[in-house]
């Protein structure tokens, strides 16, 4: 099933990501994306145009690569999906939020270089991980391999279980 649901964004985090864990030991990334346009003026000059401060959210290996390697101030393209939530606070009065669910996030090259490191496993093989019902589709480590899982089996990537599936040691 298709996914009209996908939003890209391209902006600078405002903050440090803060990185915190479940209960259950999951982790999660939470920080904010300020995105800017910019264009020329009438009279030949630059003006920049503030769009949104936008609320992020990542989830384990990735929210704990994230907190490692994003800074506040860092140019990022972020994809991922739009969700509500909804919660009372503390005088009883509802509250309703609009975040990002970071599926994808690196640093923009635009203006700047990046030295990217593949992470280590921390977590099952991805047959076990999938077998176990793990959000993101027992990618644990984040590659890009294995997509097809992550969204359903849309997008590429090889069958969970198939020979062309990353099982971690490949080069990418």
């Amino acid at each position: 099933m298709a996914s009209d649901n996908v939003v890209t964004l391209v902006g600078n985090i405002t903050d440090e990501p803060e990185l915190r864990f479940t209960p259950g030991g999951a982790a999660v990334a939470n920080f904010t994306v300020a995105v800017n346009r910019r264009f020329r003026n009438q009279d030949g000059s630059w003006d920049d145009k503030l769009d949104g401060f936008f609320r992020c959210s990542c989830w384990r290996d990735m929210a704990e690569n994230v907190s490692e390697s994003l800074h506040k101030g860092a140019r990022v393209v972020v994809t991922g999906r739009l969700q509500q939530r909804s919660w009372e606070d503390n005088e009883s009065n509802k509250r309703t939020t609009i975040e990002v669910q970071v599926d994808e996030i690196g640093p923009s090259l635009r203006w700047a270089t990046a030295s990217v490191t593949k992470g280590r496993r921390s977590g099952p093989s991805n047959q076990e991980g999938a077998q176990g019902g793990q959000p993101g589709g027992g990618n644990p480590g984040g590659d890009s391999w294995g997509q097809g899982a992550q969204s359903g089996g849309q997008g590429g990537g090889a069958p969970v279980g198939s020979p062309q599936q990353n099982q971690g040691g490949d080069d990418w």
